[in-house]
């Protein structure tokens, strides 16, 4: 062993051994909640998978799994819903020494133990070797004036400072012991706090749902009211001293605006991430055959993970534009295991008209043409089916807005307002994005001509 220089000590032969740490473990019509459920042809299994990682009862632990088709090419990604997170592993597990198979978890936290050791160290030795004088030559210490956390209006630090104390913890335990956590935000001075449907819905019938605000307060939480449409679900806890998030519009949103994501992703509360808005108008489609949400989501790269559903996405002003509800998935991969820099979120102006709905009724209404959409089409636009292929007959609903509009069973579909339909999931997420009543104009393919179609948007017949 070589001598040390001076004042340095000598190097071990054998290095010391890392301590030992924890481990961490339309109905038939294009309509709600119900397209394409009611057809004769066996309906796709949804591109885009809920996450279901409940923490189950020990020895019992399962994850759930869910079928998966590519959307819209074979080599386009999936996405899954970002709620959820698990529990952390119990305390009083003996901790052990990390081997080759631990996680990047535990990497990931000696990394950040090194990481801060060595500017301490290297800072400590440079001051402590140069002698005080005047031809600074030592560090230049700048301290701020005044409120040395103060950051400018508009900064991430600012957004978050003004955002966080508004956003808590979901905690939900179901009748028989599962759970899980998501996020969500409060929504106005009366005790509403907004999360997703799904993150919710483990509770079910019996079970229990709280929030916990970022003080560590934990209240318990009534659900007012679920729509698995669009995802949204309100919660109503005592009011207390609450601050509602301010909340922009979503129509006004641009691909490239900064945001930020803030919620308790893998169960860490108060958690904020930082992005662009990477894409708008993303038709998602996330949930089980049949209980479907389509949302014509905000895409963006601010870190989504398991635990982030419900939370708010403010944008650079600090006004929430949307919800955080699923995110992407490689595919071929059986689960979403976090971030990959493809998340997807509830536009505001979606949320606010269905979480008023939900408040005052219970329920939300969501618009309708009133067609049976041919799932066996693999062209380009949607098509609509023949009144042979639909039980009683009647592809296109009497008196409906398709009917009253004129569109014909067997047309195709292949503009919305002037903008093209690739598919049926996009016209759908699309005339989902309307409000009943709102009017739009459809370009249908009928013999191989086009032609313009106007129609009012009814609310759908919920079954």
């Amino acid at each position: 062993m070589s001598s040390p220089h001076p004042g340095e000590e000598p190097h071990p032969s054998v290095p010391p051994a890392e301590p030992a740490g924890p481990t961490f473990s339309a109905d038939g019509h294009l309509s709600s909640s119900h397209v394409g459920t009611e057809h004769t042809q066996p309906v796709p299994q949804s591109p885009y998978l809920p996450y279901e990682s409940f923490e189950q009862p020990a020895g019992h632990e399962q994850t759930a799994q869910y079928p998966v088709a590519a959307y819209p090419h074979e080599s386009a990604p999936t996405a899954a819903y970002a709620h959820a997170a698990p529990a952390p592993t119990p305390p009083h597990r003996r901790p052990r020494t990390p081997g080759p198979a631990d996680g990047p978890g535990w990497v990931g936290a000696g990394a950040m133990t090194v990481a801060a050791a060595l500017p301490a160290g290297g800072i400590g030795g440079a001051g402590g070797s140069l002698p005080a004088g005047d031809d600074g030559g030592g560090p230049t210490i700048v301290q701020r004036d005044g409120n040395p956390t103060q950051r400018p209006d508009g900064s991430i630090a600012a957004i978050a400072a003004a955002a966080v104390p508004s956003v808590v913890t979901v905690r939900v335990r179901g009748a028989g012991g599962d759970g899980g956590t998501g996020s969500g935000w409060v929504y106005d001075d009366r005790g509403h706090v907004v999360t997703n449907d799904h993150v919710v819905d483990a509770a079910g019938a019996d079970g229990k749902v709280s929030i916990e605000l970022t003080d560590g307060t934990r209240l318990p939480a009534t659900v007012v009211g679920r729509d698995s449409s669009y995802d949204p679900a309100v919660l109503k806890v005592a009011p207390g001293d609450l601050k509602p998030l301010s909340i922009g519009t979503s129509g006004d949103v641009v691909v490239g605006d900064e945001v930020v994501a803030v919620g308790s992703p893998l169960g860490l509360g108060s958690t904020v991430t930082a992005g662009i808005v990477s894409a708008l108008e993303r038709p998602v489609t996330a949930g089980e055959a049949g209980n479907e949400s389509f949302i014509s989501a905000i895409q963006t790269d601010a870190a989504i993970n398991p635990g982030n559903s419900g939370g708010p996405l403010p944008d650079g002003d600090g006004n929430v534009i949307g919800v955080n509800s699923a995110i992407a998935r490689v595919p071929g991969q059986g689960q979403a295991s976090g971030s990959i820099g493809v998340g997807f979120a509830i536009p505001s102006d979606v949320v606010v008209r269905t979480v008023d709905q939900l408040i005052a009724t219970g329920k939300a209404v969501h618009p309708m043409i009133g067609v049976s959409p041919d799932r066996r089409w693999s062209g380009e636009g949607a098509k609509v089916l023949q009144d042979s292929d639909v039980p009683g007959g009647d592809a296109v609903v009497p008196g409906g807005p398709a009917d009253d509009a004129g569109i014909k069973p067997g047309d195709l579909i292949t503009e919305m307002d002037g903008r093209r339909i690739t598919d049926l999931d996009q016209l759908i997420t699309r005339i989902r994005a309307q409000a009943v009543g709102d009017k739009v104009t459809l370009t249908v393919r009928r013999d191989g001509k086009d032609r313009e179609l106007t129609m009012t948007l009814e609310a759908a017949k919920e079954g």
